[in-house]
């Protein structure tokens, strides 16, 4: 099953399984995993969703029989990491983590969904089980939308985090200005008139981001392409991407899943594409949350680990806890 709310619209939303159509599929990170639910999208009610099941006992157990990194580990990590950039002068390497939450008797996910839905209008909102894969995730970056009709096709350039209350430094800046560069060369290979905002503040929830919007028009047979082109773009891998892979998969203590992939859902208009970021894979006795950050040369791992733990907040300062 799943249920899911699209950003600014607080129907619920799931699909009903009735024809093999995929209306919903999730991508992992390396693209080589993906979990699909068929059939068309349909509204549900409240009265429906409140006689579901989703209780701890409806999942898996935990396996992977490992510990998340502390503080110093991270730490002393990050600091290989931040070499490595100086030394290959990379512009920005993005650099993951899980913390991992034990210590519940019981977790109530209907009402941990309610929660970070309230708490995240203007993101995609979802909750997952398919039996061996249960997870639950908010965010608003969106990979790509494509208008059926018009065939205008909209993505965005999302980078940098600070508390609400902070002020941009030049490490924040120069962080998301690669991920502009990177998408704006892609789009001006399949389109000559691409329209680029202004970047401005993005908030979400405790934290900000930097927000660069992109508008074109696109030939339909075109959009699977650009979609593999833009995934994973810089904000959540680094560049370029072929190095920064390697790294991620060197320096990284747990694979990504489908932490930093994407999400496709296909409505009657449109076809969207959402990046996998503030999510968590919940088991029957941990849930764990996957958080990262994109690391310069200017990085201090201190304030880095400090950002992951806010991001962290994201689904777990709304679970509702027993």
């Amino acid at each position: 099953m799943i249920y899911f709310k699209l950003p600014f619209d607080e129907r619920l939303l799931s699909t009903d399984e009735k024809n093999i159509k995929n209306a919903v599929n999730f991508f992992s990170y390396n693209s080589l995993d993906h979990i699909s639910f068929t059939g068309d999208i349909v509204e549900i009610d409240a009265s429906e969703f409140a006689h579901t099941s989703i209780t701890n006992e409806d999942l898996i157990s935990d396996s992977t029989d490992s510990s998340a990194e502390t503080k110093e580990e991270y730490c002393e990590t990050l600091q290989k990491v931040t070499e490595v950039i100086k030394d290959n002068h990379l512009p920005k390497l993005v650099y993951s983590r899980r913390k991992i939450f034990k210590g519940f008797t019981r977790i109530d996910y209907k009402e941990s969904f309610k929660n970070v839905c309230e708490s995240y209008p203007n993101a995609f909102r979802y909750l997952f089980n398919d039996g061996k894969n249960a997870w639950m995730g908010a965010f608003s970056e969106v990979l790509g939308k494509f208008n059926k009709t018009t065939h205008e096709f909209e993505t965005m350039a999302l980078a940098g985090t600070l508390p609400v209350s902070e002020e941009w430094s030049e490490k924040e800046i120069e962080e998301q200005k690669p991920v502009t560069t990177y998408i704006q060369d892609i789009l001006k290979s399949y389109s000559d008139n691409v329209q680029q905002s202004e970047t401005y503040d993005h908030i979400s929830g405790n934290i900000k981001h930097l927000r660069t919007d992109f508008k074109t028009s696109i030939k339909p047979e075109d959009l699977d392409k650009i979609i593999q082109e833009l995934h994973p773009t810089p904000a959540v891998c680094g560049i370029p991407k072929d190095f920064c892979n390697e790294n991620i998969r060197k320096y990284e203590k747990f694979p990504r899943e489908f932490y930093a992939g994407y999400i496709k859902v296909e409505i009657e208009e449109s076809i969207l594409y959402f990046v996998n970021l503030r999510c968590a894979r919940l088991y029957k006795d941990s849930v764990h949350l996957f958080v990262g950050g994109g690391i310069t040369a200017q990085s201090n791992p201190e304030k880095e680990w400090r950002e992951t733990e806010l991001k962290s907040e994201a689904i777990l300062k709304n679970l509702v806890i027993f």
